[in-house]
């Protein structure tokens, strides 16, 4: 029985959130949460495995939607959940910087289609699946009028290279489809100890209930030993830019004295790619193994994606960033990280491994220690208690 159908009484008094929330099933089956990540980039979708290790621990039953690479990472650590198809917005880049931005602004009306494609998918998937309630990783058109709805994201406010104005107007538009969902949740904390700056911080805040869950990491430090000179380099995002970044890397290892482990952001197979003593090369590894890589690395070569930083400083582990051109929120988040100590951040354009090693070794680090926050369990434990 859908949720919307359960007859109860509601208090006058209430919030829309509140009666939205509490809103029972009566039938005495789990609640059916769907969560699904946006297809931009991994990140989103490695964000979201600790809420759903939390979902599945407090008693839930969780469905997931997406597809690519998204589906295939899920699918790798989540094997028994129920996974539908879902198109994702498929973001294309240029080889530039400046066409990075150009093709992003180009690509503006086929994402407003998507959002409304994806907003007709939920309706008809909510009916048919009996669907509880969504949580959404930045998917804006996942709301619905007859159950909880959940945004996620770390950027309330988005940077834009064309300066105030346009950052205005952007986040104008955000708050406009963040505030058609029941809550918003902010992997970050409140207050200045915060990893996401401005983004997650900015002066106006949208209408609904925001909530800061805590960072999120499927990482956690075990008690394994780093081993000096030892790099892992972890290739991700969209292409062009991710392979222009593979190659200038390739480069440079094969001068490189000490050993690499070079994970290309590919999910699907995680088989060994021809690799030697001191090089080994895959195209993914599962959370598991990748933890372990990044634990025994001396530093970490990586975008500055948010869900990259929230992994490393679970890890504490010395790293240099390189932003994807044109992706303005890597942008200030490696420079973010570079000016209060947490990283060292290099330009991919200029990148040169010596180099940039040479700089990081001089850095006096200053990596927040990782606050595994009760935030996200007790956010949960509310969601799914009004659920109840």
């Amino acid at each position: 029985m859908l949720l919307s159908q359960n007859k109860q009484k509601i208090n006058p008094d209430q919030t829309e959130t509140e009666k939205l929330l509490g809103k029972t099933d009566t039938t005495g089956r789990k609640s059916r949460i769907l969560v699904a990540p946006l297809d931009w980039g991994l990140g989103h979708a490695t964000r979201c495995i600790p809420i759903i290790r939390e979902l599945l621990q407090q008693g839930a039953e969780v469905w997931l939607a997406g597809e690519g690479a998204q589906e295939h990472l899920l699918r790798l650590e989540f094997p028994d959940l129920p996974f539908l198809q879902l198109k994702g917005y498929r973001v294309k880049y240029a080889s530039t910087r400046s066409g990075v931005i150009r093709k992003i602004i180009m690509q503006s009306p086929r994402f407003l289609k998507a959002v409304k494609r994806e907003q007709e998918w939920l309706k008809k998937t909510v009916k048919e699946n009996n669907i509880d309630a969504v949580i959404s990783d930045n998917r804006y058109g996942l709301y619905h009028t007859e159950i909880p709805c959940i945004f996620i994201t770390h950027q309330l406010a988005i940077k834009s290279p064309l300066g105030k104005w346009s950052e205005q107007l952007l986040q104008k538009k955000n708050y406009k489809y963040i505030n058609r969902f029941t809550e918003c949740w902010v992997p970050d904390l409140p207050g200045d100890d915060n990893l996401a700056g401005d983004l997650s911080h900015p002066a106006i805040i949208p209408k609904v209930p925001v909530k800061y869950i805590g960072w999120l990491s499927r990482f956690s430090k075990r008690t394994l030993q780093e081993k000096a000179g030892h790099l892992l380099i972890v290739l991700s995002g969209p292409e062009p830019q991710r392979s222009l970044f593979e190659t200038t890397v390739i480069r440079d290892i094969a001068r490189y004295e000490g050993s690499v482990t070079i994970v290309r952001g590919l999910p699907g197979t995680h088989t060994l790619l021809p690799s030697t003593n001191s090089i080994r090369i895959y195209n993914h590894l599962p959370a598991k193994q990748l933890n372990e890589e990044m634990e025994v690395a001396e530093f970490v070569i990586s975008r500055s994606g948010y869900s990259t930083v929230m992994d490393i400083a679970a890890l504490q582990k010395k790293s240099i960033l390189v932003p994807t051109p044109g992706q303005t929120e890597q942008e200030y988040l490696a420079g973010y990280y570079m000016e209060k100590g947490i990283a060292c951040a290099a330009l991919q354009q200029f990148f040169s491994l010596p180099e940039e090693l040479q700089k990081a070794r001089l850095i006096p680090y200053r990596i927040p220690a990782f606050s595994y926050s009760n935030n996200l369990k007790t956010t949960i434990q509310d969601l799914l208690s009004r659920l109840r």
